[in-house]
This record gives C-alpha cells, sequence and structure tokens, in this order.
C-alpha cells in the first residue's frame, strides 16, 4: 500500500486497499462493510459537473446501465470531497495492453471486440449519458471479451454521443493494426484497408460526420460475419497493486450474461406490476387514475432530460402520446358499446372506467410508446440487483397489483369529485346502447 493511501484509510464506508492507477481520476481497490471487493475512482476537479446536483443524477443513471459489456457501477457521493463513484472490482487487462502484448486483433475476437463496445455506449447512452472517454485505456478485456470503463461524467446529448461514436471507431481501428488512436490516423488506416472487410464499411460511416447512434452501430456490427473463430488473447491476472488493471469491471464470461438477463426478467416483471396498478387505478377512478398516469408517464421522461431542450422534448412527448391514448380509450369503449348488439348489455359506467383504463394503459405501454416502461425497466434493474431490495419491492408491488385488479373487477367506478360529469356520461352511453338494440 502506497504512503498516500496509508494516509487515506477510508473513503465513505469503504475501507480502502491499495491505490491503483487509471486513465480518469485516482482508482483505489477498497471493500465494503460486507467484505466485497469493490473500485473506487475519485473524480477530479475538470470532471466534476456545475452544479453537484447534476453529478447526483449522473450517478443515479449510471447505475441504471445494465450491459454484460458495461461495468456495474454500485455507489457513489457527489457531495464529498472530491466526489467519487464506486463500481463492482474484478481485474482485467486494458486493451492498449493486450494489443501491445499481443498484437493487433483478428477475425471473431476483432467482432467481439467491435460489437461488445458497440453495445456497452448503446447502454450507455440509453441511460442519457454519454462517456466523453472512450478509448483503449478505457476498454478491459477479461477473457476475449471487453468491458467499458469509467463512463458517464461528460457532456450530455447528441454531441456527446456522437463524439463517443467516432471514438469507437478510432478504438476499432487501433485494435485491428495496432496503430496511434486518433481520427487522422483511423481514417488513413481505412484509407490503407488495414481495417478488415466486413467490418470497414461500419467503421467509416462511425468516423463520418454524421455518424450512427451506437444502438444502430451495434446492430449494424451484429449483422456482420464474425469470421473465423481464434482463441482469446491469454488472460494475465495482474498483482493487486498494478495499474490500469483493477478496474471495476464484471468477469466477461459466461455467467455475466446470464445474470443480466436474470436481471432484466426482474425489471420487466416488476415494471409490468406497475403498469397493472396504473391501469387497475384508471378503471376504479378514471378521472384520478389518468391524471395519475399522465403526470408519472411525464416525471420519468423528465428524469432522463438533460437540459432545457431534453426538457421540452420530454414534455412534447409526452403531450403527443394523449391523443394516441385517447384513441386506444374510444376504441375501446366502442367496442364494449357495441356488445349491445348481440343482446350483451355492459354497465356504461363500467365502460368508461374499462376504456379510460386501456388510455392508461396505452400511455405506459402502446405500440410505439416505449419511453416510460423502458425508464421504468432501468430504473428496477438497479432495484432487482439486489436480492434483498428485489424482495421488499417485488412483494410490495405484486400486492398492490392484486388490489388494483380485485379493486377494478368488484368495485363500482367513481369520477369523483366530477359527479356531474359521471352522470352525464352514463346517460350517454346508455343511450348510444340503446340505439344499437
Amino acid at each position: 500500500m502506497s504512503g498516500e493511501t496509508r494516509q487515506r484509510q477510508q473513503i465513505g464506508p469503504y475501507r480502502l486497499l491499495a491505490r491503483l492507477g487509471g486513465p480518469t481520476g485516482t482508482v483505489y481497490r477498497a471493500a465494503d462493510a460486507g467484505g466485497r471487493d469493490v473500485a473506487i475512482r475519485l473524480l477530479p476537479d475538470a470532471a466534476v459537473p456545475a452544479p453537484r446536483e447534476r453529478l447526483g443524477r449522473d450517478l443515479e443513471r449510471m447505475r441504471e446501465v445494465l450491459s454484460p459489456y458495461a461495468v456495474d457501477v454500485l455507489d457513489g457521493d457527489a457531495s464529498a470531497d472530491p466526489p467519487y463513484v464506486v463500481s463492482r472490482f474484478v481485474p482485467g487487462r486494458p486493451l492498449i495492453d493486450v494489443v501491445a502484448e499481443h498484437g493487433p486483433l483478428q477475425g471473431a475476437n476483432l467482432h467481439r471486440l467491435a460489437l461488445g463496445t458497440a453495445k456497452a455506449l448503446a447502454a450507455v447512452h440509453e441511460a442519457g449519458l454519454a462517456h466523453g472517454a472512450f478509448g483503449p485505456d478505457t476498454v478491459l478485456v477479461v477473457d476475449g471479451a471487453p468491458v467499458v470503463t469509467d463512463f458517464g461524467i461528460a457532456p450530455h446529448g447528441g454531441d456527446g454521443a456522437a463524439g463517443d461514436v467516432r471514438a469507437w471507431a478510432r478504438t476499432v481501428v487501433f485494435a485491428a493494426t495496432g496503430g496511434p488512436a486518433d481520427t487522422g490516423d483511423a481514417a488513413a488506416a481505412l484509407g490503407a484497408g488495414s481495417v478488415p472487410e466486413p467490418l470497414r464499411p461500419v467503421v467509416e460511416a462511425a468516423l463520418s460526420a454524421d455518424p450512427p447512434s451506437a444502438a444502430r452501430l451495434a446492430e449494424a456490427v451484429a449483422a456482420l460475419d464474425p469470421g473465423p473463430d481464434s482463441p482469446p488473447p491469454p488472460t494475465v491476472p495482474a498483482p493487486a497493486p498494478a495499474p490500469r488493471t483493477a478496474y471495476s469491471v464484471p468477469p466477461a464470461t459466461s455467467g455475466r450474461p446470464r445474470q443480466a438477463a436474470v436481471v432484466r426478467g426482474w425489471a420487466r416483471l416488476l415494471s409490468a406490476m406497475v403498469v397493472v396498478l396504473a391501469v387497475g387505478l384508471a378503471i376504479m377512478l378514471p378521472l384520478a387514475g389518468a391524471l395519475v398516469s399522465v403526470a408519472a408517464v411525464a416525471a420519468l421522461r423528465l428524469r432522463a432530460a438533460a437540459g432545457p431542450r431534453g426538457v421540452l422534448s420530454a414534455l412534447a412527448r409526452t403531450a403527443a402520446t394523449l391523443p394516441y391514448a385517447a384513441a386506444f380509450a374510444l376504441a375501446v369503449g366502442a367496442g364494449l358499446i357495441a356488445l349491445s348488439l348481440f343482446g350483451v348489455e355492459a354497465d356504461p359506467l363500467g365502460v368508461c372506467a374499462f376504456a379510460v383504463g386501456a388510455g392508461a394503459g396505452a400511455l405506459w405501454a402502446a405500440p410505439g410508446v416505449t419511453g416510460p416502461y423502458r425508464r421504468l425497466e432501468q430504473w428496477f434493474a438497479v432495484v432487482a440487483r439486489s436480492p434483498r431490495r428485489l424482495a421488499a419491492a417485488g412483494a410490495a408491488l405484486g400486492v398492490l397489483a392484486f388490489l388494483a385488479v380485485v379493486g377494478a373487477i368488484s368495485l363500482t367506478p367513481s369520477l369523483a369529485p366530477m359527479y356531474g360529469l359521471q352522470t352525464s356520461t352514463e346517460s350517454l352511453i346508455a343511450r348510444l346502447q340503446a340505439a344499437l338494440h
């Protein structure tokens, strides 16, 4: 342990074990209260946004990034001096060292690197973040697969995401050639044919003035023939204090994708429970339930918004879904009223309630409306990583969703406090049913 580490024995609740190197701030190996190994990255002043409130929101978004190719962010403190980010600790080899020691990547190894890093950046961007420092020294190679580290402390928005995509292209060129990873050298390497087909056109598009999104990039790479498989570069475990090898990264083994799939499954189930609860509330209390759903989906979109333009975009997207949801409500209401043609008399107030419930469901998860539900999944993915929090959230939401279903089926709907609207709505639906007899 170095002298500096001996002077600092603790950061927050974490006990320091060793000081490690890193491209974006000092990194310590540490242990939490349960003895689990973690990595703590202290953020330099240049990396800390102003005000600190934005850093706090960014830390929350970092924890929402869920990909087998991106490091798990566990904790952090935006108010500490200096602020820090806590991640899972797993040793890995930086790409820059792998290429220096074993030569450029080829075939399936290069394809695996390009695809994994593109998926990692797509997950980062989906959480409303940008990497900002992506390169060969922020990509670790673990058992032949890449894991992206040090993301999140960077300007938000389209420019940051586009910069990440161009950095991805330069990193892929470096991995394929072993040459310098700046824009001019990457373009020269492409021109000289140093990047193999069929990957070259994708890299050229990523280097352009108007690059595709990281998600489109991942789709394009996934569609390519990976080429012949070859043994991955040998993994050389580094001693604990070795620099640049001990970031908080999940091992890129077969167990990590399975774990991520399990977490996503639980996140989807918990999100579905929230939608069931929202629909049930809208059926029991159509007016209040609809307003709650509108406010909730708007809040989820606003939470991921960055800057005034992002806020306006979030509000505009929410407003644009209201006519769509109203169309769903009218379609369901018309269908229930049309049952009168077959001698089935639906309760007029029930018709109104179930129509509003359909509209509320459309606000959350209708075809083409994915933002709010995806945000729910991202938030619950963080919850699902902790068995204790998962059990608590599952039990609470399960009970509430069950009560909402029972209430929607058995209770009489109420448009309180607008009882005049309730009376006129019942009368209108009853007249329509009578006309269809």
